[in-house]
């Protein structure tokens, strides 16, 4: 239980999970305010052609912000709503291209926590005045400032939030952290909060699907496909349009085939028959974030995730170095057991035994 009635301003999508956060934070004492983010969504540079109502941004759409008005109305809660488009723009969706034609394969959920909910959002909120910014993820922190996952594993989303610093940590809440998504639904059901049942996606900018996306927004160069034995098997359409994996769209007669290479300087996208030459034991990670603000003596025994589905694997952190180009820290995480589909510009987060986040980077 929270004392001294803190202020808390919680970011209201419209969904169940953060109707639910305003209002437990309410009944717990404190002095809530809702805040609804807008972001950009394409239609709002593309209205002539794409339907505009069908594919808003489901994070910020009209029935979302209508939503967290209306539970916000029902809680009895001030409510007000930032307009982040441009930022989020800049920060996520751009991103999200210029990642996508190098080669990699982004998280734009994880890039949004970090420059926009907890970024742009958290230093507004203190700014105005508020104790603690709340947000609706599913993910347990303690009085220690670290972070762990959820009471609900299949839901938790610790994974998103591993960039997060000290102070952050210091001045966020998680009430989701201790109930399992049914139990927010039953709460949401009792106290008849008007939240939109719709849940929201991970490329929720995109109008309708992410390979049209891409095909709208990148300059696409086909070239060859090819088997690890560099036999020439047929043509791609562009490398952006393909991730580590892919089974589908590979125009490759007597499949099937996966995506298990993209070799960006001679423009080959490379495929095997052979499922297993998915699996590899090695990955190399950068852009390195700890929580506690210091880098951990290595090599480092974790659990480690390569994307937010997967399972976390039993891996050893070995030492960092420095690349010729970049003063950046690299390291090289090495699995127990092989790994499915490592893929470049994905998340890997790391892990404790007791399930704290240690940190995480991004793949190379």
């Amino acid at each position: 239980m929270i004392k001294n009635n803190p202020k808390v301003i919680v970011a209201m999508s419209g969904g169940v999970d953060s109707s639910v956060t305003a209002a437990l934070l309410k009944k717990q004492g404190c002095e809530v305010a809702g805040v609804f983010m807008r972001f950009w969504g394409e239609t709002q540079n593309n209205a002539n052609q794409l339907d505009a109502k069908r594919n808003a941004n489901m994070c910020c759409s009209e029935g979302a912000e209508k939503a967290a008005r209306a539970v916000a109305t029902k809680l009895k809660i001030p409510f007000y709503v930032f307009d982040f488009a441009k930022e989020f723009k800049k920060e996520v969706v751009d991103n999200f291209l210029k990642e996508t034609a190098a080669g990699r394969t982004p998280n734009p959920c994880v890039v949004c926590n970090k420059k926009i909910k907890f970024g742009l959002m958290f230093r507004k909120a203190l700014a105005l005045g508020a104790d603690f910014l709340a947000t609706g993820h599913y993910a347990r922190k303690n009085d220690a400032h670290q972070l762990f996952a959820a009471k609900d594993k299949t839901k938790d989303q610790s994974y998103f939030l591993y960039n997060l610093n000290q102070r952050q940590l210091s001045r966020i809440l998680l009430p989701l952290a201790d109930y399992t998504k049914n139990e927010v639904y039953q709460m949401a059901k009792k106290w008849r909060l008007p939240y939109r049942k719709e849940e929201s996606f991970d490329l929720c900018f995109v109008a309708n699907d992410a390979e049209s996306f891409v095909r709208r927004h990148l300059k696409l160069k086909p070239g060859k496909i090819s088997d690890l034995d560099n036999m020439v098997l047929g043509e791609h359409q562009g490398l952006p349009l393909y991730t580590i994996g892919q089974r589908k769209s590979i125009s490759v007669p007597q499949g099937p085939w996966w995506v298990v290479k993209k070799d960006e300087r001679q423009n080959i996208l490379y495929v095997s028959n052979n499922e297993k030459d998915l699996y590899s034991r090695e990955l190399v990670a950068g852009s390195l974030n700890w929580l506690t603000g210091q880098s951990p003596r290595l090599p480092l025994k974790v659990w480690a995730k390569i994307r937010y589905k997967s399972e976390a694997a039993e891996a050893t952190i070995n030492l960092e170095t420095k690349t010729k180009t970049k003063n950046q820290k690299l390291i090289t995480v090495i699995f127990k057991k092989p790994q499915r589909a490592i893929t470049p510009g994905q998340g890997v987060v790391f892990y404790a035994k007791s399930g704290e986040v240690l940190g995480g980077g991004m793949i190379v």
